[in-house]
Order: structure tokens, then sequence, then C-alpha cells
């Protein structure tokens, strides 16, 4: 390597270690190194997994699946397949559809395709990390709205940082942290104003009470992304797709996609859930209704305050520092997302909505915490 292009590596390995990056919620086993509990001992509520799945529903369709697949060879007719049984579930045309191995990396593939050196991207704020991390790594630059107090968006504002470099909107609805949905009239307006491609992440889309899917063979300008890994509980296998107008999604799966961009195992998984859909929708149910007791038993403890929510967690703001909320949890066994301040709020914590047992043990150590405050 000649000295020009070792001193361009070193420069751009800088470049990359000056990003602020994206962390995920924090593992089993790093957890527990700093409590006094071990991993298998520890629930996990930070990453807002699908416990609601029966687990041995998905390992006895993974038995099925193994059984059916030939991992020698390249995945063949799956792909197609799934576009069609996703068409059929979502109600658009399978040409639609493009498929992933998750959503993040849809983000990134779409950053790449979109963003160059010195380009724009909008998005509010808080929101979903990943959205900032792939577009600084492009070079381009990442411009935030700050919600309103009510957790909305403010249009105006958005509508002022829009610049002639500006080419993409990524906005999380529901969003994470603050698991509320916008507006659907709020959302059509972005997406008529907006001079570039919104980008609309619905990972937690069938929690709520809406989907944008519908409005994709309105808006030539419009991506809506969808995982498996939230309603199918399919986290640790990695699969997720866009829904756009045919002309978008078709152009893209067959001219920028790399080829076979998800596993036969995830793809087959994926079309055996959805001809169990009856399994995914009775979770949901359930999950739904153990949110509204979820938050209705935390702004029961006098000291802890929860937001409505439109996903599978829930956003709490405490008295005490979240810190120390956190810590404490931790040492008693569960672990949740601590955030600090989001917003004007000070204090907060993000915990999956787990199954009722799994909730009665965070609400049993919130209840102890703020004790001599309920006594």
């Amino acid at each position: 390597m000649n000295d020009k292009k070792r001193k361009w590596l070193k420069e751009r390995l800088e470049e990359i270690r000056s990003l602020g990056g994206y962390k995920a919620g924090e593992t089993l086993g790093r957890a527990a190194q700093k409590s006094k509990v071990k991993p298998s001992e520890i629930l996990k509520l930070n990453s807002n997994e699908n416990f609601f799945m029966p687990k041995e529903t998905l390992t006895r369709l993974l038995g099925e699946m193994v059984e059916e697949v030939d991992l020698r060879i390249y995945p063949q007719e799956e792909e197609r397949e799934i576009k069609e049984a996703l068409g059929k579930y979502l109600g658009v045309p399978p040409q639609c559809i493009m498929v992933e191995s998750g959503s993040d990396p849809l983000i990134a593939f779409l950053s790449s395709l979109f963003l160059e050196r010195g380009d724009e991207a909008l998005s509010v704020e808080p929101t979903f990390g990943i959205y900032k991390h792939v577009v600084d790594l492009r070079g381009s630059r990442y411009v935030s709205v700050p919600l309103r107090e009510d957790f909305s968006m403010d249009l105006k504002e958005i509508s002022a940082k829009v610049t002639p470099r500006t080419e993409l909107f990524f906005l999380c609805s529901p969003n994470n942290p603050t698991a509320n949905q916008f507006k659907m009239d709020e959302v059509r307006s972005l997406i008529q104003e907006f001079p570039g491609l919104v980008i609309i992440d619905e990972a937690y889309g069938e929690f709520a009470d809406y989907t944008t899917v519908p409005l994709v063979e309105k808006f030539e300008n419009l991506m809506v992304l969808r995982t498996f890994s939230k309603t199918f509980g399919l986290a640790g296998l990695r699969l997720g797709y866009a829904v756009a107008n045919p002309e978008l999604a078709t152009t893209l799966s067959e001219k920028a996609q790399l080829p076979y961009p998800v596993s036969s195992i995830a793809l087959r998984m994926g079309l055996k859930l959805l001809a169990n859909i009856e399994v995914a929708k009775d979770a949901i149910g359930r999950l739904k209704r153990e949110r509204s007791r979820l938050i209705g038993e935390l702004n029961a403890i006098k000291g802890v305050t929860a937001f409505d929510s439109q996903a599978n967690f829930v956003l709490f703001q405490t008295e005490k520092e979240s810190d120390e909320i956190y810590q404490v949890l931790l040492d008693q066994g569960v672990l949740v997302r601590n955030l600090g301040r989001v917003l004007h709020l000070e204090r907060c914590l993000r915990t999956t909505v787990g199954l009722p047992e799994m909730n009665e043990r965070t609400l049993a150590v919130l209840k102890q915490v703020f004790g001599e405050q309920n006594g």
C-alpha cells in the first residue's frame, strides 16, 4: 500500500472512530457483571422483544423448517413466496415489498443509496438512534427537530429545517422511546410537503392503532419499514421488509440490492409465521391488554409516572434518579433501559411489556423502592 492510500485509510478510520456510534441494549452477560444476579436469573426487559409469542410454537415451526431447507444451496423461491404472503397480510401487491435481514439493514441500505457526503437527513428528537448513526457513517448531516412536550411533531419547525441538500426524513411511528404514534393527518402532511424520501419505521406498527402502509400506493416518496423481530418474536433471526409503491420497491430490489439478502432459514420461518398468523394476532391482543394493565399499575405507584403507549414498551418517569432505579431493578434481576432525560422530562426509564409475571417483578421492586411514599 502506497503512502497516499495508507494516509487515506488512517484518516477514514479516525473519522469513523470520532462518530458516536450506536449502543444496543445491554446483554444479559454484561448486565450480570453490574449486579449480583446470574445471567439466567435476569429478566431482559430492555430491548422491546416480544415474549407473548409462544416460545414452544416458534421452536416447533423452526424444527419443521430445518427439515425442509437445504442449507447447501442459496435461497430459491422463498423471497418471491414471502412477498406474496406479505402482500396478502398487508393488502398490497407483492411488487410493493422488498425484504432484508432486519429493518436496521434497510435503514443503512436506503441511506447508502440516497445520501452523499454533505447531504442532509431529518428526523425528530428523541427517536431511534440508528438513524443518526447511519447518516453519520455516510458523512452526511443529521438534523433533528425536537418533539413538542406532548410528544407531537412540530411540522412548522420541520419545514423550516429543509434545505436544498435535504434528501431523507426518518420517522419512527410509534416512536422509540416515547411510544406514541403520530397523528395520521400530520404524517400525511409531512409526506406531502417533504421534498425527498420519507421513511416511516413501523417496527412497532402492529401494536398501534393504524398503519401508514395503505399510503404507499398514493405517495411515490414513501417507504414503510416493518420487522419480524417485534410482532412475530423473531429478534434472533433477523428478517425485515419495506413497503413502497411498485416502481420504487421493484427498482431497489432488482437493481440496487445485493443477491440473496436474507437467509433461507429466516425466509422460511417468516412464511410459516404468516401461515400461522392467528398466533401472532393472539399475542398482540394479550400484549395490548397487559400493556394497559402495566401502565395503570405503574401510575398507581406514588413517585412513578407512566406514559401512554402504542408500542410494546412503556416509558416512565420516577421521582428518584433513574440511575438509582436502574441499578436497584438490576440488583433484583430486572433489566430495563435507563434513558435519563427525554425532552423536558428527567429521570426516565423504559421497560418492555413483558408477560404478567415478568411485569409483576418490576412492579414489586418499584413498590419497594417507593414504599415510604406509598405508606
